[in-house]
């Protein structure tokens, strides 16, 4: 049991997941007396060894704070993989009302903390990526936020629907403005409807060099936005992924799998790029049709 639950929590294990269920007060003693156990915080040890990854010493510390406590902050930005942090105190919020934490433990308190705010990467408990990110935005410069939603952005990762509801929930909350100004930076005044990108795209084209293409049309069953038929070359054009939904993701990559099997070329073109790199999304375009096989 003991050696199974360290395991699934990075070495360390709480007191009170040992008592009632498989250990007496004498026994958690006796492994502590022998070297079997090592304490770490406060009813918090490492099983076997001191020796501690950097997850292991972050559950440690979610773990000192109590069973509503979650990796926040700075330091939920690094397990989610966004951010380096390796040094400085590690970042707790507890749910509820709290008391300090041990050392090296910085913790915060809110009543605020709904179920869908909190999740768990790789065993940790965290608080979700929509609510760190606010947290971030209260200790952070606007173009830090900015960065990291542009990592986001990178990467695939799809919040804007959760954040949407979490700024709506929270206007007060410290870091709400920030995050808010970032998202502004990125997004211009507004997404652009569907038919607002077409004819931006089209306008664009057309004062170019490239060839006419075919708009809005079937190819393989799938309804593509522009098409270069003989070239076979597809460019679809992307409103803010931001707020786009997983699903909807989902269901765009199975679209160009299937296009791409059926021989054609495809190139996704943003509202920002649409925008913002003209030039070069031309470029892109021009050299796709020059090497794409006609047939």
């Amino acid at each position: 049991m003991l050696a199974g639950l360290a395991g699934k929590q990075h070495g360390v294990v709480a007191r009170r997941q040992l008592l009632p269920p498989g250990f007496t007060r004498h026994e958690v003693q006796d492994r502590l007396d022998t070297g079997r156990l090592h304490r770490i915080h406060r009813g918090v040890y490492a099983v076997g060894h001191r020796k501690l990854t950097l997850k292991g010493r972050w559950m440690a510390a979610v773990l000192a704070c109590g069973p509503e406590a979650f990796l926040s902050h700075r330091t939920a930005l690094a397990l989610w993989d966004l951010q380096q942090k390796e040094s400085g105190a590690i970042e707790v919020t507890v749910r509820g009302p709290g008391k300090p934490g041990p050392h090296g433990v910085l913790v915060r308190c809110t009543r605020v903390l709904a179920g869908h705010d909190v999740t768990e990467v790789d065993g940790i408990p965290v608080t979700s990526l929509a609510w760190t990110m606010v947290d971030y935005a209260a200790t952070a410069t606007q173009r830090q936020v900015r960065s990291v939603l542009e990592a986001l952005e990178r990467r695939r990762i799809y919040i804007g629907r959760e954040l949407d509801e979490l700024l709506e929930r929270t206007q007060n909350r410290k870091g709400v403005r920030t995050l808010r100004k970032a998202i502004a930076e990125i997004t211009g005044p507004a997404p652009w409807h569907q038919s607002v990108l077409e004819d931006r795209f089209h306008e664009l084209v057309r004062g170019s060099d490239l060839p006419d293409y075919e708009a809005n049309v079937l190819v393989e069953g799938e309804l593509v936005d522009a098409l270069w038929r003989k070239q076979r070359v597809i460019v679809e054009l992307d409103g803010f992924a931001f707020h786009k939904s997983r699903a909807q993701f989902e269901a765009d990559r199975r679209r160009d799998a299937k296009l791409t099997v059926a021989g054609y070329r495809i190139l996704r073109v943003t509202q920002q790029r649409l925008q913002n790199e003209p030039e070069a999304v031309l470029a892109e375009i021009r050299a796709l049709l020059a090497h794409s096989p006609q047939k």
